[in-house]
């Protein structure tokens, strides 16, 4: 089965952030994501809400309940109090966790698991007690002591960092070597009985490379890439070519 997609909608949000005004309408584009193929929608909401704003978490919520309700919703985020708070609030269906300092422009590594583990498993437990599928944010080249630390959480799933392969899109031996890596770390993943997801930096040109790659992926979540396509292509078509891309 192919890997869902999971429609990122920061990139959106930091758009319409730029003026007072209330267009581009996140859930206006994440209706026409999710009626045109993709399963879900992301959103990272940052504590100073420069993408996503706190507000925008229950127009969300009620557009998949009400409209969707085969859809997911997926908060990510650095496992604050106040980051717990809205993740109660709001009942997503996953939750990925990152390890991101607020002051981040993006994600852009994997939790220290064997180093976190700990503190992990008791954000983990609580969130599991929500009902939340727990996705951890992990280093594509994640060794298997730290994927059994991950899988010692209680976590569900990993979400592999994919922002190293993104990088090589103008050098094919850097992309084979990068989807190596990703190869063997979602193999001992699987192994361990963790799900894999994937995000950063994946567009429909490097897309089905992972997919192949990885053929235990559940779930990509993808924002950028995207969000630029659909400059060009609309919304519509852009999430078409993405699920598309995919497959494989």
């Amino acid at each position: 089965m192919p890997a869902q997609l999971s429609v990122n909608l920061n990139a959106i949000a930091m758009l319409r952030n730029r003026r007072d005004l209330p267009w581009p309408s996140v859930t206006s584009l994440g209706r026409i994501a999710l009626q045109n193929g993709a399963h879900g929608l992301t959103v990272h909401p940052r504590p100073d809400q420069r993408h996503i704003r706190f507000s925008d978490l229950p127009d969300i919520r009620a557009l998949i309940d009400d409209e969707f309700p085969q859809a997911e919703f997926n908060i990510e985020g650095y496992p604050t109090e106040e980051f717990l708070d809205l993740v109660e609030a709001h009942a997503p269906e996953q939750v990925t966790l990152v390890p991101d300092d607020p002051a981040q422009a993006t994600s852009d590594h994997g939790w220290d698991f064997e180093g976190k583990g700990n503190v992990l498993r008791s954000v983990v437990q609580r969130l599991k007690k929500s009902g939340a599928r727990v996705s951890l944010f992990c280093d594509p080249d994640a060794s298997r002591a730290s994927l059994e630390a991950a899988k010692a959480t209680g976590a569900d799933r990993v979400e592999f960092y994919t922002g190293p392969y993104g990088a090589t899109f103008d050098d094919p031996a850097r992309a084979a070597e990068a989807l190596r890596q990703l190869e063997i770390s979602g193999k001992l993943a699987a192994e361990l009985g963790l799900g894999v997801n994937a995000g950063h930096d994946l567009t429909v040109d490097n897309l089905p490379g992972l997919a192949r790659a990885l053929p235990q992926l559940l779930e990509v979540s993808i924002g950028h890439g995207l969000t630029a396509d659909a400059l060009e292509y609309g919304m519509a078509e852009t999430v078409r070519r993405f699920v598309k891309a995919c497959q494989g």
